[in-house]
């Protein structure tokens, strides 16, 4: 006997819901998104609108933003992935109420609102600790290298600029003899023309190019200027391996996991029970060294309290960091090395020396019993959120450029996973 299947006839037509709200489930996130944004403060965008009266009347300020915070919480960040999911993707058709607006539009949006939409996740922290949800008390402060929108091949180093633009200037004044070379020979040949001022284009593209290294020169050298003003030990002078990138000149050459990429520094704070960020923000230093007193008044600022504990690795150590915040009322658990792997401290005997550092008595605190119990949690506090942004949601580079639009991004990136964990803890 012939085995047989379950009905499989693709021509056939369906009854569709008549209510978009029954194609999905009553606790899909995207209900929650849309419930979520309706309870935020959206005035500082729509002000924009209320200015303009001309033009064909745009999408819904509020639609637009459903859809930019759902496409974040799910590991959409493209303006065109979103589009094209308006067509494809249910929850998205949901959200839009069969509005499609094109990937431009999207994209115009996100940039247009960027500063209104980095103040939306302040305002869900706000409403998740109003709700019971989040209090801060343990904070795990932690990085992560995030690519920027630039290839790490368009820097150029200090050390190089004066040899490449040297060589530009020679090409330029050899193009310019051939140009007058060229239009002396047709003057000769069919009369002057006066008047004429064609400039070819590759003169124009060298000449181009020997002003973008000179403001790359000048950028470097006040960087160094700056560096010296702050700390009169480093020298005025930039560095030979100085590195301007010339797509974003913004981003820096950071280590991260695959090695020497062009990058921003994305850090974030998060409380120690439901994994929330409290706290988030991007640096242009490639270590962390003078971070940690930033992230704790970055928790402050954006969660609205300080943390009563503050957990870090190595990387945050320093006397400096230990010295600001040894009278903050924070409770500082931070490790002073790094220890190789199935590697343990020993257990501290006898006294301080009298003349210990406020390192070696960090490391004391780290060596007792209570201090390890503590520490440990600081890896399934923080490490977690980095994986489930990078590696669960995909989020590798930044899309737009520049410190300013990274942060606003960064906060739109860490916004979406505040939304879904929120949204977990609303539907147990």
């Amino acid at each position: 006997m012939a085995k047989t299947f379950r009905a499989y006839v693709p021509e056939q037509e369906l009854l569709l819901p008549p209510s978009l709200g029954d194609w999905l489930p009553d606790d899909h996130v995207a209900f929650f998104v849309n419930d979520l944004v309706d309870a935020l403060d959206l005035s500082a965008i729509t002000a924009v609108y209320e200015r303009e009266d001309r033009g064909q009347p745009p999408y819904h300020p509020a639609m637009m933003t459903k859809l930019l915070v759902y496409g974040y919480c799910v590991g959409v960040f493209s303006s065109r992935k979103i589009a094209r999911r308006l067509v494809e993707d249910v929850a998205f058709r949901v959200l839009a109420a069969g509005n499609t607006p094109d990937f431009r539009t999207i994209s115009d949006f996100r940039k247009i609102h960027l500063a209104a939409l980095e103040g939306l996740f302040t305002q869900v922290l706000r409403l998740a600790r109003q709700a019971g949800a989040v209090q801060v008390g343990r904070v795990a402060v932690d990085s992560s290298k995030v690519k920027a929108n630039a290839s790490k091949h368009k820097a150029m180093s200090y050390d190089r600029m004066p040899e490449r633009e040297a060589t530009l200037v020679a090409e330029v004044r050899h193009l310019l003899s051939q140009a007058e070379a060229t239009d002396a020979q047709e003057d000769a040949t069919h009369g002057a023309q006066p008047g004429r001022e064609d400039v070819p284009a590759e003169l124009r593209r060298r000449e181009t190019r020997i002003a973008r290294i000179r403001e790359a020169k000048r950028v470097l050298e006040e960087r160094a200027q700056a560096a010296a003003d702050a700390k009169p030990t480093e020298s005025a002078t930039p560095a030979d391996k100085a590195q301007y990138n010339f797509t974003d000149p913004e981003s820096r050459i950071m280590k991260g996991p695959d090695g020497f990429v062009q990058a921003y520094n994305a850090q974030i704070a998060v409380e120690s029970v439901c994994q929330l960020i409290v706290g988030q923000a991007v640096t242009q230093d490639a270590n962390d060294k003078l971070q940690l007193t930033p992230m704790i008044d970055a928790v402050v600022e954006q969660f609205g309290d300080r943390p009563t504990e503050v957990l870090a690795d190595s990387g945050y150590c320093s006397e400096a960091n230990l010295t600001t915040l040894a009278t903050a009322d924070v409770d500082l658990y931070i490790a002073t090395g790094r220890l190789k792997h199935g590697e343990s401290a020993p257990c501290p005997r006898g006294p301080l020396p009298k003349n210990a550092t406020l390192t070696d008595r960090m490391r004391r605190k780290l060596q007792t019993k209570s201090g390890k119990n503590v520490y440990r949690w600081r890896k399934a506090i923080v490490e977690p959120v980095f994986g489930q942004i990078k590696h669960a949601r995909g989020f590798r580079q930044f899309l737009l450029r520049g410190l300013e639009k990274v942060q606003g991004e960064w906060a739109l990136v860490c916004l979406g996973h505040n939304v879904l964990k929120f949204h977990g803890l609303c539907c147990r």
